[in-house]
């Protein structure tokens, strides 16, 4: 009987959903449960993911997720097209010169893919542009995969140098591909793509310009055609905030073609992906469509939002936010202030006796804020992300917060 109801009231959903009601029919199914076992005794909350991924997602977009579509449906066949031009428009390229391919997996199968895919094997050299843990996981995919490279290592609190980099290429111009991160993730850095971009083309003109913009693309404007970028990489769970499930390459068009061959992977030969999806429109392996699905109704917020501006704006807000309060706090942002990124930030633990992350971040997750480890490897961090489904409202909870959660540990306030 339980379940009979339970069903009904799911069918009904677009008649609730018309009306407002379908949150109704949602607590009636929780309630129902609750009946029938103890496991549901109580709703789960909700959790603010104050962190660079999984990141709070709106409730739409996770509710386009629940429908069940064929992988050959030409329904979905129409959404993975949709999809893949949208993503063009997004990173403001033309369809002539670039193209989308998505990758099932996390971002770092799409990176993965790029150097399977990018790197000929013959002569293939890469320079791997290193400031955090995102640039050494590439190295590590070099050496993972036997692909000869050079890892040039920058401190960690600063940016790429252009200069440097100029300086390697002019030495040894065997390098076939350089790969970057714009975004790295582990600080905060905002490396200067574009430049290094230019560089990479003056002096290697045909090589491969690899760009790793995975929690940045859609929020942090990047001109890809300025900046010479032959590949770049995104994940659909960061700024353009869809659920976590598949990851994604935009590709110069005439470059991918030469990569025919080139990939050690069967699953990860972004060719092989891209001339499936040309010639029927359909992934060569079981596609994640319930993810595509809700990144239809994420694009259409982004776009609601205003794009990469309208987003920038609201993160740029929560940063603000997020700054002004930590400082009032005393907290000491691991960055100096010539960063300007507003992607996600780290702050240095502080030096009160009485401070313990493992507490700190518990008893901030007990009141449903989640925020994330230090990645950096020459100080004590923890980093606090203000992209996602978040406004600056979350913000003045997360440091009033904070602020009680410091008390409870008898630390000093402001901290000094």
């Amino acid at each position: 009987m339980i379940m009979y109801v339970i069903q009904s009231c799911c069918r009904m959903r677009p008649f609730f959903a018309h009306r407002g009601h379908f949150d109704a029919c949602r607590l009636v199914s929780t309630r129902l449960f609750s009946l029938n076992s103890s496991k549901y005794s109580s709703p789960v909350p909700e959790k603010k993911l104050f962190t660079p991924g999984p990141l709070s997602v709106s409730l739409s977009v996770r509710e386009a997720a629940l429908r069940d579509l064929g992988s050959r449906d030409t329904e979905f066949i129409d959404t993975v097209k949709f999809l893949r031009s949208k993503l063009l428009q997004i990173a403001g390229v033309s369809d002539s010169y670039y193209t989308t391919i998505p990758v099932q997996g996390s971002g770092t199968f799409a990176v993965e893919a790029v150097f399977h895919s990018a790197v000929p094997k013959s002569y293939g050299k890469a320079l791997v542009l290193e400031n955090g843990a995102y640039g050494k996981r590439m190295g590590k995919i070099c050496e993972t995969l036997k692909i000869p490279y050079e890892l040039e290592a920058f401190p960690e609190n600063s940016k790429v140098c252009v200069k440097r980099v100029e300086e390697i290429l002019r030495d040894d111009p065997s390098f076939s591909t350089v790969a970057i991160v714009h975004c790295e993730t582990s600080s905060g850095v905002i490396n200067p793509v574009e430049e290094v971009g230019q560089v990479v083309k003056r002096l290697i003109p045909n090589g491969v310009y690899f760009v790793d913009a995975m929690s940045s693309f859609g929020a942090v404007p990047l001109d890809l055609e300025r900046a010479n970028i032959s590949f770049l990489v995104s994940s659909v769970n960061k700024c353009l905030q869809g659920i976590p499930g598949f990851s994604y390459a935009i590709a110069r068009t005439e470059q991918l073609l030469q990569c025919k061959g080139n990939s050690r992977s069967l699953s990860l030969d972004l060719y092989d992906q891209y001339d499936g999806l040309e010639k029927t429109g359909q992934f060569r392996f079981t596609p994640p469509t319930h993810c595509m699905l809700a990144f239809c109704q994420a694009i259409k917020e982004f776009e609601e939002e205003g794009g990469v501006t309208g987003r920038a704006k609201r993160y740029k807000e929560n940063r603000r936010v997020l700054k002004e309060g930590m400082k009032k706090l005393g907290f000491e942002e691991f960055l100096s202030p010539e960063h300007d990124g507003y992607i996600i930030t780290s702050y240095k633990f502080p030096k009160d006796p009485h401070f313990d992350f493992k507490t700190f971040y518990n008893k901030l997750n007990e009141k449903g804020l989640v925020i994330y480890p230090g990645k950096v490897l020459n100080a004590d961090c923890f980093r606090i992300g203000t992209i996602g489904n978040l406004f600056p409202d979350d913000f003045h909870e997360l440091l009033a917060c904070i602020e009680q959660v410091c008390n409870e540990m008898n630390i000093k306030l402001p901290i000094t």
